[in-house]
């Protein structure tokens, strides 16, 4: 009901303000319309053809330099791809198709579960190897109004239906359910609105078409240049805008946050979260020197006490962690982060600080004060077609779990693009530790959280040092590459001792080595296919964890299509 309610809210407030800024556009043009306008008649212009819109006044072939129209080109002037209006002259639609299947084989730390699955598997982890197959076919449509070649869309509306399938193979049980009768492997299937949206231009704010527009419903939102923090399709309300001729962009957005389906990733449109973030930002280009951007950032995440299962039957709000309890998180983050260069030499950093308060930590079995740091900077220089980058992340990390301040950095739904992103074994992989993850899929942070998409931040953990050093090449125009060498370790492992009860963990954690390749065999985005190879050569805190020294490995592939 609480998620009906807030879509109801958004339409009528879209609906009033269509409304008010039809009034006004209305009374505009009343007042500067002169009547020399009605003097030009068909007799006034003998010589002039009609046609139906001005993008068709492009003519097809002969003219060499033109290709002919067809409604199954992707790539080609095409109405379904907002080449010519649909309706009228300024109103267009765009569909996009999109096939994305990935197929994964790693080695992963996976406990053996309460009944093994075969022999000599008794021990705490057992077999190691796991296959995963996941496929998402998207549907967009986005239907909008305006003359955009230099001014905001007028109105737009966008719906993106997703229909997805998976399939996980491991070697033990308790891994792809709670209950063991259900064997070492899943399959499953979703479908799920990924974007189901509304926007309206509400008014330019100078004669350079700086503006203000609003968006609501479940859209993408992505708060930072490496979405260190937030970055999800989700229900929300957004204002956003540009000033000063474009150099100054800001937003700010409002989320209700939406459960999560766990083996899809996608959302359960009429289930509530029990989650509200809020996110403001502000953006300046050529700050200081051109080519760099700078953002100031405020986030605000408040999740509330609540039980959670998922869908596999686990418990994952709360934690089964420590001391189990429902608790109530309100944390607050600030933020400075650039993109750009200076002269040569490309730079991304990013600074945040995150204060606030958690009513009850697993962890540390009382209430706590949040204060965390973190830290993440990447310097790179680029010869022809070659980029040569190094870079370092930082998370702070707690070295006294039972005090009453959580200095445990965490994030609220993060997807960092940073040290190799995707394709580095330690991002790509949810490595488990007793019930909850240690690092998640996709994310930097070893958190010991029991879900990115479904569980609570803990700002209770070990932190992260990561070292990085990286090689971009752009092959051919087809083919490019990305190699990267990552050195992590654990900024405190006090947490982690009194967690595992166990002593005198390491704070060494591997290094994490991977070469990814993007294939684009048609010379644009319509087929991009990626493969990946990552390993991790285990140091002393992960063989402390995990009673292994064997180099973990992880083998992606991906295949994409898109029209």
């Amino acid at each position: 009901m609480k998620v009906l309610k807030f879509l109801c809210s958004i339409l009528i407030i879209f609906i009033l303000i269509n409304q008010a800024t039809e009034i006004f556009a209305q009374n505009s043009s009343e007042t500067t319309t002169g009547t020399a306008a009605s003097d030009t008649t068909k007799e006034a212009l003998p010589h002039f053809v009609p046609i139906p819109d001005r993008w068709r006044d492009i003519q097809p072939p002969p003219y060499e330099l033109n290709v002919e129209d067809h409604w199954y080109d992707p790539y080609n002037r095409n109405v379904l791809k907002g080449d010519y209006p649909i309706i009228g002259q300024n109103t267009f639609l765009i569909l996009t198709g999109t096939a994305a299947n990935v197929f994964e084989t790693a080695s992963i730390p996976t406990p053996s579960g309460v009944s093994t699955e075969r022999p000599l598997s008794q021990g705490f982890f057992g077999n190691e190897e796991r296959y995963l197959l996941n496929g998402n076919f998207k549907i967009s449509l986005e239907l909008y109004h305006g003359q955009t070649a230099f001014r905001p869309r007028d109105w737009e509306i966008k719906v993106t239906t997703v229909v997805n399938y998976n399939y996980i193979n491991t070697r033990e049980n308790n891994n792809v359910n709670i209950n063991v009768r259900k064997g070492t492997n899943r399959f499953d299937q979703r479908i799920a609105f990924q974007e189901l949206s509304l926007e309206k231009h509400l008014f330019n704010i100078s004669d350079r078409f700086d503006f203000i527009s609003f968006r609501g419903g479940i859209q993408k939102f992505n708060s930072d240049f490496r979405a260190f923090i937030f970055e999800d399709f989700n229900l929300g309300t957004r204002l956003f805008g540009s000033a000063g001729s474009n150099r100054f962009q800001y937003n700010l957005a409002y989320f209700h946050m939406l459960e999560k389906d766990t083996n899809s990733e996608l959302n359960t449109v009429f289930e509530d979260r029990d989650q509200e973030v809020f996110i403001a930002n502000l953006y300046k280009q050529d700050f200081i020197t051109l080519g760099y951007t700078t953002q100031l950032s405020f986030h605000y995440n408040h999740d509330k006490p609540s039980i959670h299962y998922d869908t596999n039957g686990v418990p994952v709000r709360p934690a089964i962690i420590g001391n189990v309890r429902p608790h109530d998180i309100k944390a607050y983050y600030i933020g400075w982060t650039g993109d750009g260069h200076f002269g040569r030499i490309n730079i991304n950093h990013a600074f945040y600080q995150v204060f606030g308060k958690d009513s009850f930590n697993s962890v540390a079995g009382r209430k706590i004060n949040i204060n965390a740091q973190m830290a993440a900077l990447e310097l790179s220089i680029d010869k022809d077609w070659m980029r040569y980058k190094a870079s370092v992340f930082f998370a702070s990390g707690d070295p006294d779990p039972m005090d009453d301040t959580g200095r445990g950095f965490d994030t609220i739904l993060d997807f960092p693009i940073f040290a190799g992103g995707p394709f580095s074994y330690w991002q790509s992989q949810p490595i488990r530790l007793l019930g909850v993850n240690l690092v998640q899929k996709n994310s930097l942070v070893p958190n010991l959280r029991s879900s990115k998409i479904e569980g609570q931040a803990n700002f209770v953990n070990p932190g992260l040092l990561l070292f990085n050093v990286g090689y971009d090449a752009e092959i051919t125009p087809k083919v490019k590459a990305s190699l990267n060498v990552n050195y992590l370790r654990f900024v405190d492992t006090a947490t982690l001792e009194n967690f595992t009860n166990q002593n005198n963990i390491g704070n060494g954690i591997g290094l994490d080595y991977s070469l990814g390749i993007i294939y684009r065999p048609f010379l644009n985005n319509n087929a991009i296919f990626t493969f990946s190879f990552a390993a991790l050569t285990p140091l002393d805190g992960f063989k402390d964890l995990y009673e292994r020294s064997t180099t973990q490995f992880a083998f992606i592939s991906s295949l994409i299509f898109t029209y």
